[in-house]
């Protein structure tokens, strides 16, 4: 009980830091804090809060993996497109909108991974999680090594929000490189930290499986 109160706890203490903190309020300035928004509402926030709410919430609903992987990757991706991220930059309603759509995409995401099961039939969620990392990899990446600043309201001709990242000691570019590492690292153990566990849960629901079966053969 008291890990789940923790557990939920944490989420919420996720979502409060990246919708009603200093860091809602200075993502215009850098966009490194933008991504911290993204990273908190999407892999701390949403999972938290499943984990605390397993045994209230119908875990049983079962949602097509698919669905839930194409659902948590398309949301990251066209959130990151530069006309769609300049539109809720500019608009506190679709800045809104996007935060809310970060963490329902999470919670999508992670739905099928956090229920329940028997090990035995979840041999796809490394898979599920590894392939994840993939198209989180290319942007952070691309962010991280293109050579130019790739969204106008962060660019050194921008308006002077976009250009106060200099109180920061991180010129537009540097800023960006950042927000991309710290993409790239944080998906990279957040995905594949769980998809290690389920793998060790899966060889061990095996070995013990095939201990059984040669009990029984013995007898």
């Amino acid at each position: 009980m008291t890990r789940r109160v923790a557990e939920i706890a944490g989420g919420f203490a996720a979502l409060s830091i990246a919708v009603a903190s200093p860091v809602s309020h200075m993502d215009h300035h850098l966009l490194t804090l933008h991504m911290v928004q993204h990273l908190l509402l999407m892999v701390v926030a949403a999972p938290l809060i499943l984990l605390g709410m397993r045994p209230p919430i119908p875990l049983d609903l079962k949602l097509h993996p698919a669905f839930c992987w194409i659902a948590g990757t398309v949301t990251v991706m066209v959130w990151h497109v530069p006309v769609v991220f300049e539109l809720a930059w500019r608009s506190r309603y679709w800045h809104a909108f996007e935060h809310a759509s970060f963490f329902i995409a999470g919670i999508l995401f992670w739905w099928p991974v956090i229920r329940p099961g028997d090990a035995s039939s979840r041999w796809w969620v490394p898979v599920y999680l590894f392939l994840a990392t993939l198209p989180c990899d290319a942007l952070s990446a691309f962010l991280t090594f293109c050579g130019h600043v790739v969204y106008g309201p962060y660019r050194p001709a921008g308006d002077k929000i976009a250009g106060a990242t200099g109180t920061f000691y991180l010129s537009p570019l540097e800023d960006q490189a950042l927000a991309g590492a710290l993409m790239w690292v944080a998906v990279t153990f957040a995905y594949l930290i769980p998809a290690l566990a389920a793998l060790a849960e899966l060889l061990s629901h095996g070995e013990s499986l095939s201990k059984r079966q040669e009990v029984l053969l013995d007898r």
